[in-house]
């Protein structure tokens, strides 16, 4: 009987989640949709010294923003809860206990201060096989002597006991066979008495048999881990129910040198996280992905394609698109460079796929706060005329101002460029050319105001240059009639009168 597809994703609520967490996270959503499975939220709390307040609210914020759905997890409940490992203690503590009663894990009470003397004393100490008999341990006490530290409050650890001199092997979907030797490995703790939380290499552990995972999809830099947890199932007699596991590629600089991290965002000028993140120490904001005008569906697109490849030329593929064409074993083994540029272009696309009422919707928030209130059909039929021309919402400001303003002054380098001795003049007789068009389509306009300058022998180039300078006070925008005909006649002609005043060579 095939099991039922389960992954999760459990971040720890350190801070703000980095966007190769994000990645890893669709990796696992894909993955379980593609095979009509499970997607569980996991929070892995148990590093009590590096919990963040505000982090767990964060990563759900994110994740919905996104458009990445969990069917169980903290804030969802489900059949396994609790979901957060901080709520799970009891859970532990039985399974710490199996281990002791089997011998493959042991109590030790080496205090701090000890163990950084025996570092010193020792080039590469590793707490293991050849070094745990000289060390304060229920391998080298008697009971009697565990019995009385224990119940005189002394702290202790519980160490996961790992035999030298044996193969290990780690079935990676992504990379295949990769053996290690046990003798690399140390004695990890399992499990800590001063705040009675396992580490994270036990709850993980136990948290993925207990709650059925089938697929354990996560970052190549827990690839070293996975040789412990190996031997962890096999320490419990779980071998058969053992998730498959598959390591993905690390996001690395868009150098290429090493893991992608927030200077680096921070140095180039893009966001690594995905909503803003203000740190609660300290007051610092870092930016995200949606407060720079991304959009959910591009950012989505953008990752799912660092470190995984279709095997077809297309780049742009909705959600649905990416769940069918998923598969864990078309992902690559080397490191992804993160090309911000190549973020900014799936922007750019998925604000040409989405509709004009869309995107002026997402508009509406700027022109508010500058104090602009249009109707929603003259905001859209904006958009459409400058849309192609940003990557980001925030940038059609700068590329439609003159849809919503009257120009107050002209470019100076414009002025002496491309106003000339005759333009007030010649604008003039625009202005009665205009007054005369009763149908002011873009197409009409424009076809009455061509056949006036070949009429009057004018230069075209030179007509048009000072009409866009005195309707829009600069050299930019759209195609002119498209301009004209949105803003509306009685506004060209009071723009074309005032330039006509007011621009002096």
């Amino acid at each position: 009987m095939t099991r039922r597809v389960r992954v999760r994703f459990a971040p720890s609520p350190t801070g703000p989640l980095h966007i190769g967490g994000v990645r890893t996270a669709l990796y696992n959503y894909l993955f379980a949709k593609k095979h009509n499975g499970d997607f569980v939220l996991r929070i892995e709390d148990t590093d009590s010294q590096r919990f963040v307040p505000g982090a767990e609210e964060y990563i759900i914020e994110a994740f919905t923003w996104l458009g990445i759905q969990f069917d169980e997890g903290t804030h969802l409940g489900g059949p396994y809860a609790p979901y957060r490992q901080s709520d799970r203690k009891e859970i532990y503590r039985k399974y710490v206990d199996i281990l002791l009663e089997k011998g493959a894990a042991y109590i030790a009470f080496d205090t701090p201060e000890e163990l950084e003397a025996k570092r010193k004393a020792t080039d590469n100490f590793q707490y293991d096989a050849s070094t745990r008999s000289e060390m304060r341990n229920s391998l080298t006490l008697s009971k009697e002597e565990v019995d009385s530290l224990i119940n005189t409050g002394q702290q202790y650890v519980i160490r996961f006991k790992i035999e030298a001199n044996q193969d290990i092997i780690v079935n990676d979907v992504i990379r295949g066979e990769v053996k290690y030797s046990s003798s690399v490995l140390d004695d990890k703790v399992l499990y800590k008495s001063a705040d009675n939380l396992p580490t994270y290499h036990l709850a993980n552990i136990v948290d993925d048999h207990l709650m059925e995972i089938t697929h354990v999809i996560r970052g190549e830099e827990w690839l070293p881990s996975a040789p412990l947890h190996v031997l962890l199932y096999s320490a419990f007699g779980w071998e058969e129910t053992m998730p498959q596991f598959a390591h993905l590629p690390l996001l690395l600089k868009p150098e290429g040198n090493g893991k992608l991290s927030k200077r680096d965002g921070d140095r180039l000028g893009f966001p690594v996280f995905p909503l803003e993140w203000k740190d609660p120490k300290t007051g610092e904001i870092s930016s995200g992905y949606r407060e720079s005008g991304y959009l959910p569906e591009a950012v989505i697109n953008f990752l799912a394609l660092l470190g995984w490849n279709p095997g077809n030329d297309r780049e742009i593929m909705p959600m649905d698109e990416l769940i069918n064409l998923f598969s864990l074993e078309k992902c690559s083994r080397s490191g992804a460079k993160f090309d911000y540029e190549k973020g900014k272009w799936f922007n750019h696309q998925y604000i040409q796929l989405k509709s004009n009422e869309d995107i002026a919707k997402l508009y509406y928030p700027l022109l508010e706060e500058k104090g602009i209130s249009v109707c929603p059909k003259y905001t859209e039929a904006v958009v459409g005329l400058v849309k192609e021309r940003v990557n980001f919402v925030q940038e059609l400001w700068d590329q439609s101002f003159f849809f919503f303003e009257a120009p107050v002054s002209y470019d100076e380098k414009v002025v002496k460029k491309r106003w000339k001795e005759e333009s007030p003049a010649q604008m003039s007789e625009l202005v009665g050319i205009l007054q005369q068009i009763e149908d002011f389509s873009a197409h009409n306009q424009e076809e009455i105001v061509k056949a006036w300058i070949e009429s009057k022998g004018y230069h075209l180039g030179n007509i048009m240059n000072a009409f866009r300078l005195a309707v829009v006070g600069e050299s930019k925008g759209p195609h002119m009639f498209d301009i004209t005909a949105t803003i509306g006649k009685d506004e060209t002609i009071s723009r074309l009168n005032k330039a006509i005043r007011d621009i002096k060579l």
